[in-house]
């Protein structure tokens, strides 16, 4: 099993400058490539200052010159905001800048306070046919002369310029349905799942329908990966009582992404407030010691062993989120432990 890095510049007030933040992801980066880990994912927001993100493509572009091992994994864009042209020739680009690290996840979308910013008249629960009509489009495009005449787009031959340097830019689909695993799997996709608030028994579930997709496609002849994306916090075992404040950490980005998703708050200029804590009374996946479990918190001897279980359940690729409201110097801590005491655990 490998290990990626997925993050975000990420604000909830306005103390740290966005140069600074991004000063801190590169950072972070850094630190994960000579830590060995594979890839580092940054996704697609609008309008928020929690995930700041418009594009990921500049961003892994700019970590491209910064970088020379680790790959580089837009993860994940979404489907309705992008013309499969577009996001076939940026991602060739990058490709090319970064010869040959670059890595594609595509995600339906799921806030609709951004498709009422970016999609007019657009549902986010429609927003699947976007995505299964985009992969194959993109694919076909790097490929060489395609027309399209689809439900979402039309155009006329086209293709993609630049081409990918890569024979094949990996292609990931954010994926949770049995649906959604099927469709990976049926147009040669990995998988990417992110459990949330649920505990390793949702991993479970996810994997299994994973492997049924697998098992329903027999003419797929490689197998493809599935990575586990999770908020991390490694923390050393002399500090029994660290775990809360990451715990309290990653409640604050859960509230605000529950004020995202509900639609219901009228951002100013980029913040968004977080819904409050007496919203989840009687919530028990919402409380800190639920937090504490399903979260990847703990020293590294209990990471490890959560992550055996990964192992052992056929994950491919283990993403350590970094998406809190830490700070940068913590977040700096707990990447150190999980590089320096559990990646060489698994190093084969």
């Amino acid at each position: 099993m490998r290990f990626s890095l997925f993050i975000h510049m990420e604000r909830y007030d306005d103390t740290i400058s966005h140069q600074e933040h991004f000063e801190n992801l590169v950072e972070l980066t850094q630190m994960a490539e000579a830590g060995g880990f594979s890839t580092v994912w940054i996704g697609e927001h609008h309008s928020m200052e929690y995930t700041v993100s418009p594009n990921p493509i500049p961003q892994l572009a700019y970590l491209a010159a910064k970088t020379s091992t680790i790959r580089l994994g837009a993860g994940t864009i979404i489907a309705p905001f992008w013309n499969p042209i577009r996001a076939a020739g940026e991602l060739a680009l990058l490709d090319i800048i970064s010869n040959g690290r670059a890595e594609l996840g595509v995600a339906r979308g799921a806030y609709q306070y951004e498709f009422d910013r970016m999609t007019e008249g657009v549902k986010a629960t429609d927003g699947g046919a976007a995505m299964q009509e985009l992969i194959p489009a993109v694919k076909k495009l790097w490929e060489g002369d395609y027309a399209h005449d689809g439900d979402v787009w039309q155009f006329p031959t086209s293709t993609s310029v630049p081409k990918p340097q890569q024979q094949q830019i990996p292609v990931w689909v954010a994926a949770r349905s049995p649906e959604s695993h099927d469709y990976a799997v049926a147009n040669g996709c990995h998988v990417m799942v992110t459990p949330l608030m649920k505990g390793d028994e949702e991993v479970d579930d996810l994997v299994q329908k994973y492997e049924t997709a697998i098992a329903a496609h027999p003419e797929i002849s490689q197998r493809p990966d599935i990575m586990v994306l999770r908020h991390t916090y490694v923390h050393s075992a002399d500090e029994p009582e660290a775990w809360r404040p990451a715990v309290e950490s990653i409640q604050k980005f859960y509230r605000t992404f529950d004020a995202v998703f509900g639609n219901k708050v009228q951002p100013v200029n980029g913040f968004i407030e977080p819904s409050p804590e007496e919203k989840f009374a009687g919530r028990e996946e919402f409380t800190a010691d639920s937090l504490h479990q399903t979260a990847m918190i703990g020293t590294p001897e209990v990471v490890v062993d959560r992550l055996r279980h990964y192992e052992e359940l056929g994950v491919s690729e283990y993403s350590f989120w970094s998406d809190n409201a830490m700070s940068h110097e913590e977040k700096k801590r707990s990447l150190k432990l999980f590089i320096d005491e559990v990646v060489p655990k698994f190093v084969q």
